[in-house]
């Protein structure tokens, strides 16, 4: 009992120690200058999204394996609850002109991506998202992941012409007549971004012209990229989910209990109970969708407040813009994003090696790539990892795992998988999912169809692979 205790101590300890440490860090960066309170909101906006992840146990990678793996949908109903309510929030802000939202190149490309970020995020035993909350309660196979996949190797694979094979003369045509400064365009990744996804159309529902001159005004949020593209679709999938993973269990039992024959009331009521079956996760659900909301609308306040677009721009004013593109930009999505960060993070520590990270339009002409210190949604993930940590001592669950044997290849190779499937998609799970879905943009369903595929492919290979393995142990036995 006193070893628990002291353990429990121990762990509070830590959590107030770490909270304490970023408010400090906060203080600072306000002292050294008004405008990092920028960067500071991107801190505890990631600081809660790590709470509730490690809280929630909120994880793409979990959601898929539990559902195909064991037929259980927890997770990917508590997934669906957050996009809904976050579908409704970014209606809102949108219709306010308070939201940063923009929709992404619309293709095959994000279908593709989707399948390959899906193999990799089962194999590495967590999402991108579900990788950093997992670092927090100190798993080392999800930092194998983060840094080596989501880091260095998305750095790597922006950077060098390792498909030019398959690069069609279109494309590089397309890419050179579009006038990029030549030392920008080199990569393999530089062709087909300028030469394909450039050209790719962009949609949202609110937007379209049978929408927009239908529904003037707020009508057209709600209901071209909320009840359309989100509400609707998380409503269907909700059912599918219920049919084919509770409903005959459930109606067995109710129909005992009940003594008569189900109806559609007993449907619905078998629909809400497995809404409601976990509560945490379920509630985590409602309030990750609204702080996923309130954080967009805290930084379109920031943009107004400092009247800019982008926090490249009030890093020039600061005297940094050896730290922005040559747009003058850096990465700063206005709200919840993965992966981006992680390549500027892995770029500069290239950087300190020799490698010229640069020449490419991904860091050179988007990105930047600027000092882990002073890189806004670098610290969001820190948030994220550090809020993970802090939730994780306070429930006791923190635990140093480091990775061994199998382990660390399935972290590097999932993570190498995740962090190459998210770039030519243009964002991850998070990034080219969950914000894309709930704002409006119909390829984040596109996406997800292809991150769920792949998700099935990896279940249905560990199964094989764990088959085999206990195949050839029973042998040798």
């Amino acid at each position: 009992m006193e070893v628990v205790d002291n353990t429990e101590k121990r762990n509070k300890i830590w959590a107030f120690l770490t909270t304490g440490i970023l408010i400090l860090i906060s203080l600072l960066y306000y002292k050294t200058n008004v405008y990092y309170i920028y960067l500071v909101a991107y801190i505890w906006f990631g600081f809660a999204y790590g709470m509730m992840l490690q809280y929630g146990r909120f994880c793409f990678a979990s959601a898929s394996r539990d559902l195909f793996a064991a037929g259980v949908p927890r997770m990917a109903v508590g997934i669906l609850v957050a996009l809904v309510f976050f579908s409704l929030i970014q209606a809102t802000l949108a219709s306010t002109n308070m939201s940063t939202f923009h929709p992404a190149p619309f293709g095959i490309h994000t279908l593709i991506s989707g399948m390959i970020f899906g193999v990799g995020m089962v194999l590495a035993g967590g999402c991108a998202s579900g990788s950093l909350y997992k670092i927090g309660e100190g798993n080392g196979t999800s930092f194998l992941a983060a840094f080596f996949g989501l880091c260095i190797g998305q750095a790597i694979f922006v950077d060098v012409k390792w498909f030019n094979f398959l690069v069609p003369q279109k494309w590089i045509d397309s890419a050179i007549a579009k006038g990029l400064p030549a030392d920008k365009l080199t990569s393999s990744f530089d062709t087909y971004l300028a030469g394909y996804v450039w050209n790719q159309p962009t949609l949202q529902l609110s937007q379209t012209k049978t929408i927009s001159e239908a529904l003037p005004g707020a009508a057209k949020y709600f209901i071209g990229d909320s009840l359309l593209n989100a509400l609707i679709p998380a409503a269907v999938l909700l059912i599918v989910i219920y049919a084919f993973y509770i409903r005959k269990g459930f109606m067995k039992k109710r129909a005992k209990a009940k003594g008569r024959a189900m109806g559609f009331s007993d449907e619905f009521t078998g629909i809400w109970n497995m809404i409601t079956a976990s509560k945490r996760t379920t509630i985590m659900g409602v309030i990750i969708g609204i702080v996923a909301g309130l954080h967009i609308f805290v930084m379109k306040g920031m943009q107004i407040k400092f009247g800019v677009t982008n926090f490249g721009q009030l890093l020039t004013r600061m005297g940094h813009a050896s730290d922005t593109s040559i747009k003058g930009t850096v990465f700063d999505p206005g709200y919840w994003y993965i992966t981006s960060q992680e390549g500027q993070f892995g770029a500069w520590i290239l950087e300190k090696f020799g490698w010229n990270m640069r020449d490419n339009i991904f860091f050179g002409i988007n990105n930047g790539i600027p000092e882990p210190w002073r890189n806004p949604a670098l610290w969001m993930s820190f948030g994220i990892i550090f809020g993970a940590m802090v939730m994780a001592r306070l429930n006791n669950e923190f635990k140093l795992k480091l990775p061994k044997g199998e382990l660390i290849v399935w972290g590097l190779l999932g993570g190498l998988l995740m962090g190459i499937g998210s770039r030519p998609a243009l964002g991850c799970n998070i990034g080219a999912f969950f914000i894309r879905v709930a704002g409006g943009d119909p390829s984040g369903w596109l996406y997800g169809i292809g991150m769920v595929a792949g998700a099935f492919l990896g279940v249905k290979f560990f199964n094989w692979w764990s088959e085999r393995k206990m195949a050839k142990e029973m042998e040798a036995f």
